[in-house]
């Protein structure tokens, strides 16, 4: 699960590191602790072109009859050309979620104390992309969803799942719109994702 991030480097970094070609609005950086329901920072591809603007993050499908709370914030690989709510989005529709690390709690053994956050970063330090859908409901309201998968040894012993964070090599690919046989796509999650991390524990 990731319920919170954070989105601290300029969009001019942003631009450059993901070789952006248009920024379509300014964008609401830096923020420290990015909360669901707020619009974050995300990469699409529009008409061949990469497109860095704002979506809310909370996925409404387009088919919903209406919005409910905060939306879909996290979507799990396992599941998703399997759920109504994901399964165009995954073939048709997908972002990249721009981040420099993300939040995880943890429970005490003691079971009674206050849980433990942790933050997690790459090593480098430098920004990265969650892998993510994103979709239009009732034509102005553009959402997404970020894409979990089970932790990998040594986070797991935090929680047992972590977002799906690509390797810059795989971006490109995760965007085009044109890849749309699930196999394919499918690949890119499995083999296409980061599994090294740093934490450290945070207030």
């Amino acid at each position: 699960m990731c319920c919170r991030f954070s989105q601290t480097y300029p969009a001019e970094s942003i631009q450059r590191y993901f070789s952006v070609e248009h920024i379509t609005c300014e964008l609401m950086i830096p923020r420290h602790e990015v909360f669901p329901s707020q619009r974050v920072s995300a990469i699409i591809m529009h008409q061949s072109q990469t497109r860095l603007g704002l979506l809310t993050w909370g996925l409404v499908p387009f088919w919903a009859k209406e919005r409910k709370g905060p939306g879909l914030i996290n979507a799990r690989m396992e599941t998703l050309s399997e759920k109504p709510s994901f399964r165009e989005s995954f073939i048709k529709r997908r972002c990249l979620i721009i981040a420099d690390g993300y939040y995880e709690w943890k429970q005490p053994p003691d079971k009674g104390g206050k849980k433990i956050r942790y933050f997690f970063q790459l090593p480098s330090k430098e920004p990265f992309a969650f892998a993510g859908l994103w979709d239009t409901w009732r034509k102005d309201h553009h959402s997404c969803t970020i894409i979990t998968r089970e932790a990998v040894e040594g986070i797991r012993d935090i929680h047992h799942r972590m977002p799906a964070i690509l390797h810059p090599d795989a971006c490109h690919e995760w965007l085009n719109p044109e890849n749309r046989n699930p196999a394919l796509i499918n690949s890119l999650l499995l083999e296409g994702c980061i599994d090294t991390l740093t934490f450290s524990e945070g207030d």
